[in-house]
């Protein structure tokens, strides 16, 4: 790669992190994040889960939903095995099991995720949706949040650590556009609801092109700015230091297929917070208004103590 890479670059390299090698019978090995920083992020273990669990369906039969726990945070920079159990193959539903495991630092393998996935074959039924997409500015009206992250960075100077700027303005494979202000921005206490467009920043094509590879990505996607909803109310950031979070777990369900190189509206709303926990949904939407996916995930949030 150039030193800047490229948006398709950026996105191959996206294609080869979820891309799982097998190691032997109903085991995966999921790789490294090339630039990774501290702890791995949530949406990559869950993404090679997925697709650990998916290459172990080979009838047609296509994911409809999972279910996932975080157990531990994992360490950038080593892989991540993903073992599979098949709990049931039946005619029109399958499940599988995933345990993802990763050496700590003393070299014991231990779990940091569990996931159960459910498989369908696609067959026609009864139709009805009664969730609107939401009226919020289209993308192509809306700034990049890379720029925004720009010049934030430029605007806070010396006040960013060294890792916090490396954060802040990583490249990356995901474009988003936020409807609002970013969520750890404002101090601000608003309604804990938030909309951002994300799409890939390249198109995706050739081999890789797979029903299986969108949904990937948009589980993937799915752990950005989801658990931030719950602390709008607030007033705080993680940004700012002013709180400690990790996800709890995680649930996805997948009402069609859908590009993940086309912009898809992220809807999420966190109705409640309390107990040193917030709980937040989602809703992904198409352009054209059809319903994606639906998210759900409950995270740990308490207010840092200082002094």
């Amino acid at each position: 790669m150039s030193e800047t890479p490229t948006n398709a670059e950026l996105v191959a390299g996206l294609v080869r992190l979820l891309t799982v090698e097998k190691r032997a019978a109903d085991i995966y090995a999921g790789p490294p994040q090339d630039d990774g920083i501290g702890r791995v992020f949530g949406g990559q273990v869950l993404a090679q889960a997925l697709q650990a669990a998916q290459a172990s369906v080979t009838d047609g039969k296509r994911a409809h939903s999972l279910h996932a726990y975080f157990l531990r945070g994992g360490r950038e920079g080593a892989p991540i095995q993903y073992r599979i159990e098949r709990d049931f193959d039946g005619r029109s539903f399958a499940n599988r099991r995933v345990v993802a495991a990763q050496e700590n630092e003393e070299g014991i393998a231990v779990p940091i995720l569990n996931l159960t996935a459910s498989f369908q074959q696609p067959e026609e039924g009864l139709e009805h949706i009664d969730a609107a997409m939401p009226d919020v500015p289209a993308p192509d009206a809306l700034r990049a949040d890379m720029d925004q992250r720009r010049a934030i960075a430029e605007q806070w100077g010396d006040r960013l650590s060294e890792q916090q700027r490396r954060m802040m303005l990583r490249p990356r494979p995901i474009e988003m556009r936020t409807c609002d202000a970013l969520h750890w921005m404002s101090r601000e206490p608003r309604a804990p609801r938030a909309h951002t467009w994300f799409r890939v920043n390249a198109p995706i094509t050739g081999e890789a092109d797979t029903p299986e590879l969108h949904r990937a990505i948009i589980t993937f996607a799915s752990d950005y700015t989801l658990l931030g909803t719950s602390a709008l109310p607030h007033g705080l950031s993680w940004m700012r230091n002013e709180l400690v979070g990790a996800s709890l777990d995680h649930a996805i369900w997948f009402h069609r297929d859908a590009r993940a190189d086309e912009w898809l509206l992220y809807a999420t709303d966190a109705p409640w917070s309390g107990g040193g926990r917030g709980f937040n949904r989602g809703r992904i939407f198409t352009q054209r208004g059809e319903l994606v996916a639906s998210v759900a995930q409950e995270g740990m949030m308490r207010k840092r103590v200082t002094g």
